[in-house]
This record gives structure tokens, sequence and C-alpha cells, in this order.
């Protein structure tokens, strides 16, 4: 971010520290990406100081912090989600799974920095989850309870919605890749890959959606004086029998974001600020953002990645010159000597804007093999075909 951004080395969830910035530097928007800032509170202290920011106080937050949270509401609304009990204990996961029909879906509860979904297809594999989870707490408080949900099959999407806890606008709906190896194979991660638009839900069936899912979730969440305003992300399954909510996060979501943002063909600075303001313009309700061409991001991983990454690997390749329409996310990258090297499991989303989705994915692909380090792994088949019946969590 250097060449485009100041640095500061505070961490997403020192509030005070934060907040002695925001005290000193009076930024005139505030837009909060990481989960744990939105689930510490950072958007209520900002509101406390009258400075707009874009994304939810921490209550509105718990559709992402909390699982039960959300699909407890989901349920109350009548809204498309996948069937699911909550375990509060290891004894109790284990009854509610005495006899279950896999593959099945478990969800730890709380944040869990992308590590929080495994999508088991036999009984030992669910056992090995309660144990790590619920008995050795791997995951903390995140993991002490569970959320056990049936598996759906369809075609994955993501929908990303500005809002101003009323009114709201679509950004071009994306297709995210979660499972570790081509094919879909492999266990869950934080996303390998994504495109958009996505071919599916088309356009009109995507403002139905946010119609039918968005304006319940916002009505409630005002009855409870908590007004949700920043974006509004809906990880979809489009089954044979419909559109059904996977998960609810309370920001943009990654990698979504990475080739969501790049399409925008307008000026979303005021638009940002008027939904942190509460004041989404009245005529661009149930509206997309304007936006063109297609793009496609590949995440370059480390070995390792999703259970143990291996890290301090040194980089290659990301000076490379890039043409226009190339942009490198740096996710899991640090410098160490002077060198940049490995820090995280998701170390570059290498992402590519063009005319089509077939040439965005060409030189996404092309710009890839410019970089380099030890045990870098990543899916060759991203945006490849989008086939039908493709199944996940």
């Amino acid at each position: 971010m250097e060449p485009e951004a100041t640095l500061v080395p505070i961490r997403a969830t020192d509030l005070p520290s934060l907040c002695a910035w925001v005290d000193r530097e009076k930024p005139d928007l505030v837009v909060i990406g990481p989960d744990a800032s939105i689930a510490a509170g950072l958007a209520d202290e900002l509101q406390k100081r009258s400075i707009p920011v874009l994304g939810p106080v921490r209550a509105a937050g718990r559709l992402e912090s909390s699982k039960s949270f959300a699909k407890q509401m989901m349920q109350e609304l009548k809204l498309p989600t996948a069937p699911y009990r909550l375990a509060h204990s290891a004894s109790e996961a284990k009854r509610i799974l005495a006899g279950a029909t896999y593959p099945i879906v478990l969800k730890a509860d709380g944040l869990a920095a992308g590590k929080g979904v495994v999508v088991a297809e036999t009984e030992r594999e669910a056992m090995d989850v309660i144990a790590s989870w619920m008995e050795r707490g791997e995951l903390g408080e995140s993991g002490r309870t569970l959320v056990v949900e049936e598996f759906l099959r369809g075609e994955e999407a993501s929908l990303l919605v500005l809002t101003d806890g009323e009114r709201w606008m679509l950004f071009p709906a994306a297709r995210d890749h979660k499972r570790a190896y081509d094919g879909d194979k492999g266990p869950n991660t934080g996303g390998m890959g994504a495109c958009a638009p996505a071919l599916e839900p088309h356009p009109e069936d995507a403002l139905a959606i946010a119609r039918r899912i968005v304006d319940p979730i916002l009505g409630a969440l005002r009855e409870q004086g908590t007004p949700y305003r920043g974006v509004l992300y809906l990880g979809l399954m489009l089954t044979p029998s419909g559109p059904m909510v996977l998960e609810i996060n309370a920001r943009f979501g990654d990698p979504e974001a990475q080739v969501v943002l790049p399409l925008l063909d307008e000026d979303v600075l005021p638009l940002f600020l008027a939904a942190a303001k509460g004041s989404l313009p009245a005529e661009r309700h149930g509206s997309f953002l304007r936006h063109a061409g297609a793009a496609v991001c590949v995440v370059l991983a480390a070995a390792g990645y999703p259970k143990e990454p291996r890290t301090g690997q040194s980089i290659e390749g990301l000076s490379h010159t890039r043409p226009h329409g190339i942009r490198f996310y740096c996710a899991g990258v640090d410098r160490h000597a002077g060198r940049l090297v490995t820090s995280g499991g998701r170390v570059v989303g290498v992402t590519a804007r063009a005319e089509t989705l077939k040439r965005a994915r060409e030189a996404a692909y092309e710009a890839v093999s410019w970089i380099r380090f030890d045990g870098m792994h990543y899916r060759r088949d991203i945006a490849s075909a989008l086939q039908t019946g493709r199944s996940g969590p």
C-alpha cells in the first residue's frame, strides 16, 4: 500500500490507539475493513466522535461475529438459509451429530480468521472438529459454540450491499472459490480467488434477492435500535429450489472486494460518505453502483495453507512492471532485512481487470507467472468455467 497510502502501525483492535490517531487526524471518512475491528466496537467509538464511519456498530456487526445471532435472525425473518442446530458443548454436538447425514457443515460461532468453517465428509472428520474446537479450545471462545448446518448444493455467489441503514445499492455480483484446490477440492479457506461479475445471479435476480433478504434484515436492526451502515456481504448458494444465505459478513468480503472495487465506474467517495451519514440518495435506492468490464483475482498461498502456513519465504516478482488493469494486493507480505517475505497464509491477490471475463482471466494468470516464492500454490481454475452444480457450505 505504501505508494498510495501512509501506513500507521496500529493494530486493528487497539481501539485506544486508533481513537487517539483519529482525534489527531480528524479524517473525513473511515472505512472499516477488518472483522475484528467491527467486533471490537470501532464504529461505536468513532460515532461518539462524530466521525463518519462506513462500518456497522458492534451490535449490528453480530451478523458476522456471531453466526448463531445471524441464523436466529434469518429464522425469525423466515429468510432462506440452511436448516441448523446449535451446540453449546462437545457432548451436545455429538448428540446432534448422532445419525447425521454427511457431508455436513460445522461452523464456529465466532470470528476465526477464515478457519471457522469445515465441511465434514465423514463422522470422523466431524468428531475431529469437535475435539479441536470444543474440547481443546483451538479457536478460543469463537469455537465454544458450534453451528451444525445442512450441506447445500448449487452455485456460490456473493452479493455486496452498500447501505445507510434503510436504503441500499448493489455492487456487481462476485463468485468466490473457497476450496483450496482445483475442482473445488480440499479444505475450506478464506478464499483462493474470485471473479466479477458472476454469471449468476443475473442483475435483475440479484436485485430481487436483495429485496427479499436485505430489506428485512435492515428493518429488524433498525427496530433493535442498531441501524446498519456500511457494507453488508451476503454469501449465497444458488440451489435448484432458490437462493439460500450461506453466511453474512459485516464488511467487504475478501477476495471479492479485490474484483468488485476495480470495476466501479463512478466516484464512490460521495456514496460511501452518504451511506456513513445515513443519507444515500433516494433515487439510487435498489440500484447498482455503476460498473464496467470484468475482473479476476487469483490468490497465491503459502505452503501449508490453510492449516499451518510457512512464513518467512523470500518473494520475487512483486516489483515487476504492471500494465494497466493489473494489481497486486499484498495480504501476507512483510519486510525482513530489506527483502519481501511471506507473513501469512494468503500471500498475494493477483487481480486483472479487462473488457471480458476471459481476457481478465488470461491477464491474471500471466501476472501470476511473474511471482515466485518457495511453496507457492494457487488454483488454476479460477473463473475457468463457473459451472453450475458446484457445492459448498
